[in-house]
């Protein structure tokens, strides 16, 4: 064996598909200083006992888009790079017992579609007749075709994957057991092995079920479990050996099985309710490379059954084999792609629950972000910062159990996923539930999402249309435009930043101007090529110290960013006081009177006008007060002490009783932020727009000497937008609103995407909020929206439909 290289750019602990698939999209990508260190051989771990399926079909667009490049990677690679692959395109059908599950399915299509695959959306018989006719269509709806999934051998694709590596000059360092990692003053790694120590400025962990293991040695506690999945292989079927082509696979997500051909047999892989966890107390054992555990077909007894009714000849082939081995799940069972929390030179690519169909769009990901720094798709729904401290292995195990018995579950819009939960909770809890709270989780942390009254029924809604408690959110919305509603909106990510420097440090920071003291601005921070990394909400308490609010979900992402950025010359202090202080939003045209019944402080308009702050006292509570909300109605946010909430949302409480106040919750926020066109985090705002693209002008100051991305903003501004964020009023439907990913159309050309939609309840109308081609950005342009198969017709507003002139926020 080749001697240890002393030194690389780059290193990749794990030599299964997903770092094979880093190892190769580094070298194609210039890289090629970069070595993979694999304990055992190369496949060991979850790839070789891996099933190899190749869908594309996700609920998120991005996630569809990162397992479709995958997909067309593979068939391929082994032409490019001279390593022969298995590689077998079938198609596949997906079944659907049920209107929801069809509507799910037309939503995926249409976003796949759009996003130039080819997916359709059939009848029972129709999928019978064309693509499967082995299939009983006993209580079918429908179903999905997707003629582009398939499988891989991934021994194979792993094989092939390091021989295009190597032939640019990447190195594989086989048998070789990774013991340390040690970091230097100037950032880069000592990564010690068994047969020597390697100095590389970037590591990459890869390592599978091992991930935790290479997390534990640089302090990072990674949230993952590691589940037993079985499918089972059966013998030769005479009905298969007949054909002369592979048939293809078929899902049955509502029974949650999948079924595909293997040689001459059949592979049936079920996602039993029995999800069991492995080495929770012990660890992972040493060396488990390619074992695997006992046989437990009992678990699976139901499914199997299922199957063979659904496709009776499943029933006339023996059980050749069972195959049941670990695979490791997060929370959400979604891996993770990116840079790790809190480090730095250090990137996650681990995780995969399935490794296989996402490992080609790994390695893309992985290389964008080591050679230029930013990722071409906001692919936030995988980063590795999107888990916080309440990921602990508890909270991973339960989720991960929660995830594995809803594998093919829908993710409909008022689902709740109670597993894990809940994991932070703010002082209000327990008050919030008495008055009829059902909560939501946000970064770990509860929020209010309705409240129920007396009579409603406050059970999961499961449905794609507006909820049954529809009604519900309707009069918490009609509370706030008429008198007044609280919302604990506690868990946003807070900053204190201080010192000498820290002025003209964040004015570097943001496209826009900092705010006088005394008032708060909304501020972007952009990357170089001037896409938008975050949004923070800046006060200004004094020349050289400020307030950074944002979404909870941002926590770790939003501190990374601010840390890697700071100088380190000590003139600037961030400190994190996130669980200092919860936050209370008073809201309504009576508000004001209620905070001057409690408050020491004048709240009125000529003492806190619009975008103002300062402190505030209630009872015997310190903290400050914002004259901001996001719902557009006259209001405030109380930034609180953790330990006083209770008492002044008492004393809110007492006070506004006389003026009709009441609670309200996050979906009636989200109702009311739509009619005001306020964009929603990873969600109306992501990476993939600038500022100019998501038409918040206004917060960009080109004249500015320097801020990171001026030059590509500049340039942009200059050459004019090619898409632009606007706002749509639709038709009336059948009670369905725009999801995120549905494509817009003018005519048959798709020219547009909505990012979200609902109902605005004091202006009773959808709303959808997404970006279209530049020349389908004037007012009154008429559009259409694939909202679950119907192209329901949309108008371009004003950006603002309720309150234009912000006169009541102004009042």
């Amino acid at each position: 064996m080749a001697e240890l290289a002393s030194h690389a750019r780059v290193v990749i602990i794990g030599g299964g598909a997903v770092g094979a698939s880093c190892l190769y999209h580094l070298a194609m990508a210039g890289e090629t200083d970069v070595l993979l260190i694999e304990k055992n051989e190369l496949t060991s771990g979850s790839t070789w006992h891996a099933a190899g399926n190749t869908p594309n079909f996700s609920g998120n667009l991005n996630l569809m888009k990162l397992q479709n490049y995958g997909s067309r990677l593979y068939n391929r690679l082994g032409d490019e790079v001279g390593y022969p692959i298995n590689r077998h395109m079938t198609g596949a059908v997906r079944l659907a017992h049920s209107k929801e599950r069809m509507q799910e399915f037309e939503h995926v299509a249409s976003m796949a579609n759009a996003a130039g695959m080819d997916m359709d959306v059939l009848s029972a018989q129709e999928l019978k007749g064309k693509y499967y006719p082995w299939l009983e269509t006993h209580d079918l709806m429908g179903g999905a075709w997707d003629s582009e999934d398939g499988d891989i051998d991934p021994a194979q694709l792993t094989q092939a994957f390091a021989k295009g590596a190597r032939d640019k000059g990447a190195k594989v360092a086989r048998f070789t057991k990774v013991t340390g990692l040690s970091q230097r003053a100037d950032g880069t790694w000592d990564v010690t092995t068994d047969k020597g120590s390697v100095h590389a400025e970037i590591v990459i962990n890869a390592a599978g079920y091992y991930a935790d293991e290479i997390g534990r040695m640089v302090g990072r506690d990674i949230p993952m479990v590691t589940m037993s999945h079985q499918y089972l292989v059966t013998e030769a079927i005479g009905e298969l050996e007949a054909l002369d082509k592979k048939v293809p696979l078929l899902r049955d997500p509502d029974d949650s099985y999948y079924l595909r051909q293997e040689g001459n047999g059949l592979i049936l892989g079920p996602y039993e309710w029995q999800a069991t966890p492995h080495w929770l107390k012990e660890g992972t054992p040493e060396d488990f490379a390619f074992q695997l555990y006992p046989d437990d077909l009992e678990r699976l007894e139901w499914y199997i059954n299922a199957a063979c009714e659904r496709v009776p000849m499943l029933a006339t082939g023996g059980v050749q084999k069972v195959i049941n081995g670990p695979i490791p799940y997060a929370p959400d069972g979604l891996p993770l792609i990116g840079p790790a929390p809190g480090l730095t030179n250090f990137f996650e690519a681990c995780v995969f629950t399935f490794g296989i169909c996402q490992a080609g769009g790994a390695g893309k990901v992985i290389a964008e972000f080591i050679t230029e720094g930013e990722t071409e798709l906001d692919l936030w729904m995988v980063d590795p910062r999107r888990f916080t401290d309440y990921a602990t292995k508890t909270y991973a195990t339960v989720k991960a159990i929660e995830v594995y018995q809803n594998e093919y579950a829908m993710h409909l819009p008022h689902r709740p996923w109670p597993a894990g939960r809940p994991a932070k909770a703010s002082p209000l809890y327990d008050a919030m539930a008495e008055h009829g709270a059902q909560f939501g989780s946000f970064g770990g942390w509860e929020r209010p999402l309705w409240f129920a009254r007396e009579g409603d029924r406050p059970e999961p809604d499961l449905t794609h249309g507006r909820p049954h408690f529809d009604d519900a959110i309707a009069a918490e919305v009609k509370t706030v435009t008429e008198r007044a509603g609280i919302l604990d909106l506690t868990g946003f990510t807070r900053f204190e930043l201080s010192g000498p420097g820290a002025a003209d440090w964040l004015d570097g920071m943001i496209t826009g101007s900092l705010p006088r003291q005394g008032r708060v601005s909304l501020a972007y921070f952009c990357a170089e090529s001037g896409r938008v990394m975050t949004e923070l909400t800046i006060t200004r308490l004094a020349d050289d110290r400020f307030w950074l609010i944002g979404p909870a979900a941002g926590y770790w992402h939003d501190r990374d960013w601010l840390k890697q950025h700071m100088p380190d010359d000590g003139s600037v202090s961030l400190e994190d006081i996130t669980a200092r202080y919860g936050t209370l939003v008073l809201a309504g045209p009576k508000s004001r009177e209620i905070l001057s019944a409690i408050a020491d402080e004048d709240p009125s308009n000529a003492a806190l006008p619009w975008l103002c702050a300062a402190p505030i006292t209630i009872g015997m509570a310190h903290g400050l007060v914002l004259r901001v909300n996001f719902v557009g109605e006259l209001g405030y946010e109380l930034h609180m002490p953790m330990e006083t909430m209770a008492a002044v949302h008492k004393q809110l409480l007492e006070a506004g009783e006389a003026h009709g106040i009441g609670h309200f919750g996050m979906y009636a926020m989200d109702s009311m932020r739509l009619e005001k066109g306020y964009r929603g985090w990873k969600q109306d705002l992501s990476s993939e727009y600038t500022p100019l693209t998501s038409a918040v002008d206004r917060f960009v100051k080109l004249n500015k000497t320097q801020f990171i991305g001026r030059e590509a903003l500049l340039k942009q501004s200059q050459e004019g937008v090619a898409e632009r964020f606007v706002a749509m009023e639709l038709e009336p439907g059948d009670g369905t609103e725009a999801p995120y990913g549905s494509p817009v159309f003018s005519g048959d050309q798709r020219v547009g995407l909505i990012t979200s939609g609902g109902f605005g309840h004091r202006t009773g109308k959808s709303i959808a909020l997404g970006y279209v081609d530049a020349a389908q950005t004037a007012e009154g342009t008429r559009l259409l929206v694939d909202i679950y198969g119907e192209k329901r017709p949309a108008t371009v507003v004003p950006e603002v439909i309720y309150d234009p002139e912000n006169e009541r926020l102004r009042a």
